[in-house]
């Protein structure tokens, strides 16, 4: 019985698994030609691929537009509009992919940004922040800060339909739902844009890597302690002014209040070493005064809601999603 097996998930979802693992190298982190690699794979959007990861809905028009940083660099953002919608009726989500802050891509996230489109009604703004170890924290985060005053401003994509410019929504995967909740906690308190919600997926919220999970799925599919420290290792770095695990731009659970936040739904799973930090973040939320929903996904491990056809919960979760995202983006009913 291999490592896999011997964890309580439905048989596709081990099968899976099992390939994921055979085909990724052990140096994927440490060789700049490996990580190089890695970033630019995404799974193709036909049959079979799309059996596990879902169809992108033809009923979306993908493009691309990008904005100039704080410091003058231009960053990509792939958008995702369902077909058809007026002008600047809809309003905008913004989604920050996972990838430990040092892999993945936007193409990768095709199925589930389009998929948020079509069935939330909104303009899906993927932002291609820049990643380490080229680029250190805080970089992502002011990144995808700007990314959220540019898309505040009512900017428009590259067909000439904009967006509704007021309430945003931020959400993200994994690395992407760390950078969401900072985000929310940095437009707080610094202003520029003006958040509805959050949606926050298996984030990483606590870099001191401290929770009771994370040493009980150590050796979990998906996502290991050794690939959690690889990845903080790039995202950190070892300079003297290199941000300390406790400080809320890389740990948001450790902000010194959390009141005033946007409303926030939180998806973790149960096999994930996420999954403690996860649940922490949604009570400490709650018990902010912060409208928060926490809903803990059984028998999946990290990843699930990138290949639902491999799970059995993968679809009501993004069913739950979708829902947090449109009762949430519309004011009065508006659809």
């Amino acid at each position: 019985m291999t490592v896999t097996d011997s964890w309580d998930m439905p048989l596709r979802t081990r099968l899976l698994v099992r390939a994921l693992n055979r085909s990724r190298g052990s140096d994927r982190m440490l060789v700049p030609d490996e990580i190089a690699r890695s970033r630019a794979w995404f799974a193709p959007t036909r049959i079979p691929y799309t059996w596990v990861t879902g169809p992108v809905p033809a009923g979306v028009e993908i493009a691309g537009t990008s904005f100039a940083a704080r410091d003058g660099q231009s960053i990509e953002v792939r958008t995702y509009r369902p077909r058809g919608a007026p002008g600047d009726h809809l309003p905008a989500l913004l989604w920050f992919h996972g990838g430990g802050w040092v892999l993945g891509n936007t193409r990768g996230y095709d199925p589930i940004c389009a998929w948020l489109a079509d069935r939330a009604r909104v303009v899906v703004l993927n932002v291609d922040y820049r990643l380490a170890p080229e680029h250190r924290a805080p970089q992502a985060v002011h990144d995808c800060v700007d990314a959220t005053r540019w898309a505040a401003s009512g900017a428009s994509d590259p067909t000439g339909a904009g967006w509704r410019g007021g309430s945003l929504g931020l959400a993200g995967d994994s690395a992407g739902g760390n950078l969401a909740a900072v985000v929310a906690q940095v437009i707080r308190d610094e202003g520029g844009a003006d958040i509805a919600y959050q949606a926050l997926v298996y984030p990483a919220v606590d870099a001191t890597m401290s929770s009771e999970s994370v040493a009980l799925h150590a050796e979990a599919p998906i996502l290991t302690r050794a690939d959690m420290d690889a990845f903080l290792a790039h995202y950190l770095g070892d300079a003297e002014d290199a941000l300390d695990p406790l400080d809320p731009l890389v740990s948001p659970l450790h902000a010194e209040h959390l009141g005033g936040l946007a409303p926030a739904l939180v998806q973790t799973a149960d096999l994930d070493p996420l999954r403690d930090e996860g649940a922490a973040y949604a009570a400490a939320l709650r018990d902010a005064g912060v409208d928060t929903r926490h809903t803990n996904y059984p028998r999946v491990p990290h990843g699930f809601l990138s290949f639902p056809g491999a799970t059995r919960v993968g679809v009501a979760a993004r069913e739950e999603l979708v829902r947090w995202v449109r009762d949430h983006a519309y004011d009065g009913g508006l659809r």
